[in-house]
């Protein structure tokens, strides 16, 4: 049985980035061990990636084409409302809760990020855990490429 894998934004942007050709390395690395995994993205990381620039817009789509595309629904609002209501995202970052929410609902067991900042880090972790047991959710590890 693979692992399923929930991609955010950032790791498809990433694929494509020459800025950091460290992160493009571990990332494509990771991209040529996909068939070990059963991979997710969601509606919202293709409202994300609609926004990137043109020229490599079209390369993006082309990477994800075979991926499962998760739906937004009314639970995974939810959850993200009482992830922001807990202080793990602020408002202002509420994509941020969203993709943690997608994953978590759809329970995908891995939210895969090169998000710093507001997902891959301990006190993110532990307070998406606190509230997805108090919620009777399946827990969810957020990690960046390198740790899968």
């Amino acid at each position: 049985m693979k692992t399923k894998v929930y991609l955010d934004t950032s790791v498809i942007s990433a694929l494509f980035d020459e800025r950091t050709p460290e992160r493009l390395a571990m990332t494509s690395d990771f991209w040529s061990k996909l068939d070990d995994y059963e991979v997710f993205i969601s509606e919202l990381v293709l409202e994300e990636l609609e926004r990137a620039n043109e020229q490599v817009r079209s390369k993006m789509f082309s990477a994800i084409k075979d991926f499962i595309v998760l739906k937004m629904s009314d639970e995974v609002e939810e959850l993200a409302q009482i992830y922001v209501k807990q202080g793990i995202f602020p408002e202002k970052y509420f994509d941020d809760a969203l993709h943690v929410a997608l994953t978590s609902v759809n329970q995908i067991g891995v939210l895969l990020s090169w998000n710093f900042t507001h997902l891959v880090k301990l006190k993110t972790r532990r307070m998406v855990s606190i509230v997805n047991l108090a919620e009777n959710i399946m827990p969810v590890e957020i990690v960046s490429p390198p740790e899968l």
